[in-house]
Order: C-alpha cells, then sequence, then structure tokens
C-alpha cells in the first residue's frame, strides 16, 4: 500500500565548524497553540531556495495513541511538540533527541517564532526550545511515518543532522569514512521512538550527491513500498558502498538512513545506512548477526574453522 506521496527535498546536513556546542535539553514552559494544518511543500536543492513542487497525495500522521506512548516519550513531548524519538549509536558520541520536521510553518506560528519556514528548513539551525542554534537539532524528514503500526511506518527512517567540525550532532559519523574497520567499534544504533525500542546494525556507508539531479535521491524515498523499489534503493546503496559490512539487507527490513554532510563544493552527502536487527540478533553482540549464511558468504575467510572436508578450497 502507498503511504506517502514522494516529493524532492534538501538534505539538511552542512559542514560548520563550532567551539563548542552545550548538552543541555531546555524544557518549553509556553503553552502549545494549535498546530497549523500541514500545507505540503518541497525545496529543491539547496536548503535556502524556495519550494518548487507540490506533493500529490495526502500524507499520513501518526496514529495518536496516549496510552502506548511510553515514558520516556512522555518525557520528550514535555520539552518538544516535534520530538519523535531519541538516537544513539554506542561507543560514540551521538546521543540526541531528534524531531521530526513540521513540515511548511506559516508566518505568525508563534511556536516557531512567527516566522515563515519551508519544509525541512525550521530545524536545520534551531535549538529545541526554539532559539537559534548553528548546528541545529537532529530531525527526520516530515513525510517519515512512525507510528507504532509496524506496517505503516517508513521503511526507511531518514534522519537529518549537520557534520559538526568537533564532533557533536553528527561530526562523529566521519569516523566511518577515515576507517573502515570504525564500524566493528560502533556497528549498532538504538533508537526510541515515542511508542517503541529498536535496534539497528550499520550495512554500508556511501558518499552521494545532495543536488536534486543527483543520481540517486535518497531524501525523497522514505516509502519503499514495494519489492522493486527497496531493491532499487539498496542496489543503489550497495554500488556505492565504501566497504564491505557482509551485513545482509532483504525486502522486509526496515531501514534507517543517517544523513550528513560530505563537501560543500559539490553539495554531496555521507550517508550512514543500517537495518533494523531480527529476530534472534542481539544489540552490543555483532555474532548473532554474522552468523548469517549472508555474512558468511562475504566474509569465507572468517569461517574457514567450519570446513569439515580437508581438500575442500
Amino acid at each position: 500500500m502507498k503511504k506517502n506521496a514522494k516529493i524532492i527535498t534538501a538534505c539538511a546536513a552542512v559542514v560548520l565548524a563550532a567551539a563548542g556546542a552545550g548538552t543541555a535539553i531546555h524544557f518549553l514552559n509556553k503553552p502549545e497553540p494549535e498546530a497549523p494544518a500541514e500545507t505540503p511543500a518541497t525545496v529543491t536543492e539547496a536548503p535556502t531556495e524556495p519550494p518548487t513542487e507540490p506533493p500529490t497525495d495526502m500524507v499520513y500522521d501518526y496514529v495518536e495513541e496516549s496510552g502506548g506512548i511510553t515514558p520516556l516519550g512522555r518525557s520528550l513531548l514535555k520539552i518538544n511538540k516535534d520530538i519523535v524519538g531519541w538516537i544513539r549509536i554506542p561507543g560514540t558520541a551521538v546521543d540526541y533527541p531528534f524531531t521530526r520536521d513540521p513540515g511548511k510553518i506559516p508566518a505568525g506560528n508563534e511556536y516557531y517564532n512567527g516566522e515563515e519556514f519551508d519544509s525541512n528548513y525550521f530545524y536545520l539551525d534551531h535549538d529545541l526550545d526554539g532559539t537559534f542554534k548553528r548546528e541545529g537539532t537532529l530531525y527526520c524528514d516530515w513525510r517519515d511515518n512512525l507510528t507504532p503500526v509496524d506496517w505503516l511506518q517508513s521503511e526507511n527512517l531518514v534522519i537529518y543532522g549537520h557534520n559538526m567540525a568537533n564532533g557533536t550532532m553528527f561530526g562523529e559519523l566521519r569516523r566511518y569514512r577515515q576507517d573502515y574497520t570504525y564500524w566493528e567499534r560502533a556497528p549498532f544504533v538504538e533508537v526510541d521512538t515515542l511508542y517503541e525500542h529498536y535496534d539497528y546494525v550499520v550495512c554500508n556507508a556511501i558518499i552521494t550527491g545532495g543536488n536534486w539531479y543527483s543520481d540517486f535521491i535518497y531524501w525523497d524515498m522514505e516509502e519503499l513500498d514495494s519489492e522493486e523499489q527497496f531493491n532499487y534503493y539498496m542496489d543503489t546503496v550497495r554500488s556505492k558502498q565504501l566497504f564491505n559490512t557482509g551485513i545482509d539487507v532483504e525486502y522486509g527490513d526496515k531501514i534507517l538512513t543517517l544523513s550528513t554532510c560530505y563537501s560543500d563544493e559539490d553539495n554531496s552527502r555521507f550517508l550512514v545506512i543500517a537495518r533494523r536487527l531480527r529476530p534472534g540478533e542481539v544489540c552490543g553482540d555483532l555474532a548473532t548477526v554474522r552468523g548469517t549464511p549472508a555474512y558468511k558468504a562475504a566474509h569465507p575467510e572468517e569461517y574457514a574453522e567450519e570446513k569439515t572436508d580437508p581438500t575442500e578450497d
């Protein structure tokens, strides 16, 4: 079933130098005004360009079931009504709440300081309390669906973050491309939504274009409903991968794409792609993931001791 309309939007990560970033989360005490009607919009390759292409379908929103929200989720919503989860990569500095972009914001909305913003712009340079902050806030695309209903969830959760020079936000993701063995020290990603906890394993890292005319419009592919769409996404990722983890991904898996900037010169992006763990795979124990047939086929040298025929190559 097609869940969301697809439109072109820009990646939200830019390389910024920062002298330091505070880690305190500021609680909001101001009352929440009624949320404006979500007006679909899109942007061109650069976040500062005006929207050009409207979507053609309505976008699903969350299944609002207060009884199903976790205690963590209720606490996060007290900080900011746009927070939809918390992301953590054990062994790295990535340990932050993330929001879902509210979509196009009309002028006059006090919650967003009364200013007008296009989709996927506000949290580029705003903190959780609405104040200006050049490192911004981690956020997922305004069309991503994080409902607790599994089949309604976006197959590909895309989270954007700045590539900060001091290593904050998604700055530490660069270590996956600086040292191809780094993923073995930080292979897992933990995501808490308002409703559930999910674990992922990093399977690929790539460098790709961030312009609307790029060959891989990953930011416009949250809903991989069909096997053809899913395989296209993963086949393209594999064709660009910087190293082979051997972690298999197949249609039916949920994907997590972490996006940050790589180079301002060509507006390129660095992506870390992970898949949700399957039953029997344990977060923190890479051996439980490496035991799959696909992994063994990709890394036969690691399983030479399992061969029983001494004449076997």
